[in-house]
C-alpha cells in the first residue's frame, strides 16, 4: 500500500477497566476495520516492552536525568490494532538524552 492510499478511521478501542474509547488509527492494509472494540492490551503491552528495552540501558548508564522520546502510532493490521514506532522530530525513532553531574566534594577548613 503506497501513501496515497492510507487511510485513517476511528474505531472503538476497550480499554481493561471496560471503558471504551474511540481512537484514530491507520489501516495497513485492504481490509475494513472492524466496527467490534478492539483490544487496547497489545498496545499497552507493546509500550510495556518498549520502554524496558529502553530502560534496562539506561538504567546501567546510571544518569542523574534521562528524557526519552518517541512517536508511537496505531494501526489495523489484519483485523488486529497495532503499535507502529513512526519517525518523530529529524530522522530518528527515538531521541534519548542522558545527564550526569559532576559532584562537587565538601571543602573542609581549619581553623
Amino acid at each position: 500500500m503506497n501513501d496515497s492510499e492510507t487511510r485513517t478511521q476511528n474505531i472503538p478501542v476497550q480499554l481493561e477497566d471496560g471503558t471504551t474509547i474511540l481512537v484514530e488509527v491507520t489501516q495497513t492494509g485492504r481490509e475494513d476495520v472492524a466496527n467490534e472494540a478492539s483490544k487496547f492490551k497489545a498496545v499497552t503491552d507493546a509500550l510495556g516492552g518498549i520502554v524496558q528495552a529502553i530502560a534496562e540501558p539506561i538504567n546501567r548508564a546510571k544518569p542523574n536525568k534521562a528524557t526519552v522520546k518517541f512517536g508511537m502510532e496505531l494501526a489495523v493490521e489484519a483485523g488486529q490494532l497495532t503499535a507502529v514506532l513512526v519517525k518523530g522530530s529529524g530522522k530518528a525513532n527515538l531521541e534519548i538524552s542522558l545527564e550526569w553531574t559532576k559532584e562537587i566534594g565538601t571543602v573542609k577548613t581549619i581553623g
